[in-house]
């Protein structure tokens, strides 16, 4: 049997991935459970720790934990301070802090990244700078990490350079459970001719997004759009609308060569199918990414001896 090199965390607020690695980056054993943070009771943190990684219990002595996402957050086991944007691997691995666990075993907790834009407003990612590092390849890319907050992160040369963040699966939640738009959609999947149309509409609105969403009203008052269409004509808006602004506000100039996808699947071939109605190119990171980050932000710190 492989020898165990290090066990690798993936602990956000919805699920924790944990997986038991062997000194050439190779997955021994790997276990996923719905207890996010937010699902920990009374954040004992060491005991769902504990109840996850029973079946490869005894750990041998000195294997290295990591954990990145919100574990280290501020809601989390303890906060690990955001590390300065532009920031590279040695960067974030120097940033790592220690929390006791069991039987002399510490869990190395992954800070996150912060920014500012060109307002000076502050910007915040964790979790996704240790996909970003598990997926670039060669220098640096463009890559896109879609969900409720999607985060936009340019690389040049192995460091994060720039990102942003925008709320836009969030905002369609709400607009279509809480808003008068909501009314004339059907519940159910998205329908991809009315995602298309509002992709379309995204490009021919000039960044007038207020004003086009209540077009998603309108059409369908004039028999224009089927409520079955809504919801997806809603989310194409909002998508398209995110594509065309995110690459100016991450400091790429003209339309980006292409965008790396990182995420759940669905959600990506969203991205990727209005990408392609605006003319972007896009490709999937390989999976896993956050586990190779884990990797490599290991081998930055001198924990195992070579990057998978």
């Amino acid at each position: 049997m492989v020898a165990p090199a290090l066990i690798a965390l993936d602990w956000g607020t919805t699920n924790l991935r944990a997986y038991l690695v062997g000194s050439g980056g190779e997955v021994i054993a790997r276990e996923e459970r719905p207890q996010g943070i937010m699902q920990v009771a009374k954040a004992d943190f060491a005991g769902a720790l504990d109840e996850a990684l029973k079946a490869w219990m005894p750990l041998p002595p000195g294997l290295p934990v990591i954990a990145c996402g919100m574990i280290g957050s501020r809601q989390g086991w303890r906060e690990a301070p955001y590390a300065a944007c532009p920031a590279g691997a040695a960067d974030v691995a120097r940033g790592m802090i220690a929390v006791e666990w069991r039987d002399g075993h510490q869990v190395l907790l992954i800070p996150g990244i912060s920014c500012r834009d060109g307002h000076g407003v502050p910007d915040v990612i964790r979790g996704e700078e240790t996909q970003i590092f598990g997926a670039v390849t060669g220098d640096g890319g463009l890559f896109l990490l879609p969900g409720t907050h999607s985060k936009w992160v340019a690389v040049e040369k192995g460091r994060i350079t720039s990102f942003a963040t925008f709320m836009t699966g969030e905002v369609f939640g709400v607009l279509r459970q809480h808003s008068i738009l909501g009314r004339t959609m059907q519940a159910g999947e998205i329908d991809e001719g009315g995602f298309r149309r509002g992709v379309a509409a995204a490009a021919k609105g000039s960044g007038a997004l207020l004003h086009g969403l209540f077009g998603a009203r309108t059409l369908n008052l004039f028999g224009e759009l089927a409520e079955r269409e809504g919801a997806g004509y809603l989310s194409g808006l909002l998508i398209g609308t995110e594509l065309l602004e995110a690459p100016r506000v991450v400091g790429i100039s003209g339309k980006p060569s292409s965008i790396g996808l990182i995420g759940q699947p669905q959600l990506c071939r969203s991205y990727a199918l209005a990408a392609a109605e605006l003319g972007y190119a896009t490709f999937e990171a390989a999976p896993d990414a956050a586990l190779h980050g884990i990797w490599r932000l290991a081998s930055a710190r001198g924990l195992v001896k070579e990057a998978a």
